[in-house]
């Protein structure tokens, strides 16, 4: 299908062929007839985009903060390569559109195949022949509204929020700053709520549009009377609700509403604006209300809202973003808000190049309203792309995720190592096309089965969200490949049992993504203790630092948490180093009152081994990201090996002191490891046993915090 995609590195603008995008649980695939182009928001993403560095750097200062604490947390050379795979991506542009529903996964049944409608959600409803939606993103067209109507119900929700947050009444008087799209929507809906609609702008050719078609009044904000219009429009009182739906770095748009809005007015700001409230003369004195507009209703940025598709209750949460879009569909179907003077420019997507020049300023016409149009295409519908024809090699690889994680550590060592890079899926088209193009795949896709029943392909990466691993492993074995999958193996005890029982069935070798124990530096201080046999001491600490609740891998039914998702590897690093199973597992984590702590997050574990070992990790989220991550230390026999957050290391033997070096964390030593043993015909470089038991270990571990009691650990479980 065709897309319109932005380079992000070098700011380039084109349309190009690309994968269908796949759809889960609560997920509908639209195909679209129009989008809308967001010029204001749009706009600004594209400019960032075709930014040099410096530029780039300048324009997004909270990410500049960002690699700062990355570098402290991951070292210079770590966030370089992260920084650059970050760079080097397609970002899919949009978020307004109107199509036909092709199939529906929605959890209540309420789309149907053929169904009308209109959709919301950047990365979900953009500027493609065919889009994923989550069921809450989506609102069903009424029969008498156009489909180009209806590509605007996005930028009508979020105009309606604004509105909403005015609280407007019949006959107040109300200004709207800025009357580019958003503002010419939110004048039309004041004055269907009773209002008296005044509009500002710097754009005179919008000024016009506005006075003829959605406001009662408005003038130039150069304009010397301009003052004195809003003055005699409001009868001397002052405006009862200024909405700001400008986009500026000025503050000029929060200065000016101070001045012309009534005491005790409201200041709603829906657009992107520099916010310096002066407390003098207006603000203070007249006790002015400033609202902030959060895009399009309650449910924006939520991920249980907008992902997973829970809604909020009617009865206690009237609007969301959902409702907000069936209200403007419903004012639409009255004709109560007029489109048409609104729409003019439509455009084919192979001429998106074209409405980009017009937003960018490269063409100078007056614009509003710019629709992308697409037209039927039998081969839209395909869910690969091929494009090479390399010759397969000796191990001929597919990958199913290509996050940012596999793109810096997985797939570059994949093909250092001299692996054919064959297929690669990712659930979004754009994502796997820019993958293949980056580092030279054969074909990409949006369905693993692509990867899965090809006879070529006789070698499976998976780096996929942990969920989805233990089903994606058993398709992977069951198809008779050689699987590598990134930790966790599964997130609960029946996808475990379920893996383990297709690995003795199929006997297919089976590697899980523990890397630590392939730093050098690890093989260095195992090697250390080679003939000493008594138990061992391991302590472990790790600094992790805060993760949000809202990250996908605190979700339980997604992530999994952090001590399945993360403390795997230091359970298997405890293995690696005391050569033992893990017998019996008590855990116990701090106890807090504080809803934005996750206490499972900080955390004391301690592991009894089969040999007689112990490893005691503590885990931390509640520290400071100027203490290195990771210090581990082993102890036994009278020699002690330090790994200071794999940046250098020490060993403690006969009296004396060796300094060790570091050379990373092991993911590339993993990766050869692993394909090298593949290419052999051996089994995998940690045994199934192992991988299993330290899976075993972390839901033990839950359940001791559960139950506040030791658990026993045990292959028959």
């Amino acid at each position: 299908m065709k897309q319109l995609i932005q380079n992000f590195k070098t700011g380039e603008l084109y349309v190009d062929n690309v994968p269908v995008p796949s759809i889960f649980r609560g997920m509908v695939l639209v195909e679209n007839e129009y989008s809308i182009i967001s010029a204001g928001t749009e706009r600004g993403t594209v400019k960032v985009a075709q930014s040099n560095l410096i530029g780039k750097a300048k324009q997004r200062p909270d990410l500049v903060v960002q690699v700062l604490k990355n570098v402290k947390k991951e070292g210079l050379k770590a966030t370089i390569n992260k920084v650059w795979t970050k760079l080097d991506s397609l970002k899919a542009l949009g978020y307004s559109s109107a199509g036909k529903v092709i199939v529906s996964m929605d959890e209540y049944g309420l789309f149907k195949p053929g169904d009308r409608v209109a959709c919301a959600g950047q990365d979900y409803a953009s500027h493609a022949e065919i889009i994923a939606v989550p069921q809450n993103l989506l609102a069903k067209i009424p029969e008498n509204v156009d489909a180009k109507e209806a590509a605007f119900t996005t930028l009508g929700a979020i105009a309606m929020q604004g509105v909403r947050q005015a609280e407007p009444a019949l006959g107040d008087n109300v200004c709207v700053i800025g009357l580019g799209l958003l503002g010419q929507l939110a004048s039309q809906l004041m004055k269907a709520n009773g209002c008296s609609v005044f509009g500002i702008d710097l754009n005179n050719s919008l000024v016009q549009l506005a006075r003829e078609t959605t406001t009662d009044s408005a003038l130039n904000r150069n304009d010397p009377n301009l003052l004195k219009a809003c003055e005699d429009f409001t009868k001397g009182m002052g405006f009862d609700a200024v909405i700001i739906t400008a986009a500026t770095s000025s503050n000029d748009p929060v200065e000016l509403s101070g001045e012309i809005a009534r005491k005790k007015g409201k200041i709603i700001v829906v657009g992107a604006v520099k916010m310096d409230l002066p407390r003098d003369p207006h603000y203070y004195k007249k006790e002015l209300e400033v609202r902030m507009s959060c895009s399009y209703g309650p449910g924006r940025y939520d991920v249980e809202y907008e992902k997973k598709g829970h809604d909020y209750p009617y009865a206690y949460v009237r609007w969301t973003e959902q409702r907000n879009m069936e209200a403007f569909l419903h004012l639409l179907e009255k004709k109560a808000v007029r489109l048409d003077p609104l729409i003019t420019h439509i455009f084919d997507i192979n001429e998106a190049d074209k409405a980009y020049d017009l937003i960018l300023g490269k063409v100078k016409k007056p614009y509003i309203g710019i629709l992308l149009k697409y037209g039927e295409n039998k081969a839209k519908s395909k869910s690969s792309i091929e494009v090479n024809h390399s010759p397969a090699g000796i191990i001929n690889v597919g990958f199913i995720g290509a996050g940012s994680f596999a793109q810096s550590y997985l797939i570059p060592n994949v093909k250092k190592w001299g692996a054919s890079l064959d297929g690669v899926v990712t659930s979004k088209g754009i994502t796997a096309k820019n993958v293949l193009d980056k580092f030279g795949f054969n074909f990409c896709s949006s369905d693993y089965y692509d990867v899965l029943n090809k006879k070529e392909n006789n070698t499976v990466f998976i780096a996929t969200p942990h969920n989805t691993h233990s089903e994606l492993v058993i398709a992977a074995l069951e198809a008779g490949k050689m699987v590598f999958v990134e930790k966790p193996l599964a997130i609960g005890y029946e996808q475990l049992k379920s893996v383990k029982k297709t690995k003795e069935k199929t006997g297919q070798p089976l590697m899980v993504g523990f890397n630590r124990r392939f730093a050098p530096i690890s093989k260095k201080i195992k090697n250390e203790f080679e003939n000493i046999h008594e138990p061992k001491v391991v302590n472990i600490r790790v600094n992790a630092g805060l993760i949000s609740k809202e990250h996908w891998i605190q979700q339980p039914d997604i992530g999994g948490g952090r001590i399945i998702g993360e403390m795997c590897h230091f359970i298997d690093l405890m293995q690696y180093f005391t050569g033992a199973d893990p017998v019996k597992v008590f855990a116990q984590s701090v106890s807090t009152d504080n809803k934005m702590i996750i206490s499972d997050d900080n955390i004391a574990v301690n592991v009894k081994f089969s040999d007689g070992s112990i490893g005691n990790l503590t885990y931390l989220a509640n520290g400071n990201a100027s203490l290195p991550k990771e210090n581990i230390e082993v102890f036994g026999g009278g020699v002690i090996g330090i790994i200071n957050d794999f940046k250098d290391g020490l060993i403690y033997r006969n009296g004396k002191t060796i300094k060790l070096r570091s050379q990373g964390k092991g993911h590339k030593e993993e990766v050869y490891a692993f394909l090298n043993k593949m290419k052999r015909g051996e089994s995998a470089p940690i045994t199934f046993r192992s991988v299993c038991l330290t899976t075993l270990t972390t839901f033990k571990i839950r359940d001791s915090l559960t139950t506040g009691l030791p658990q026993k650990i045990e292959w028959d479980d």
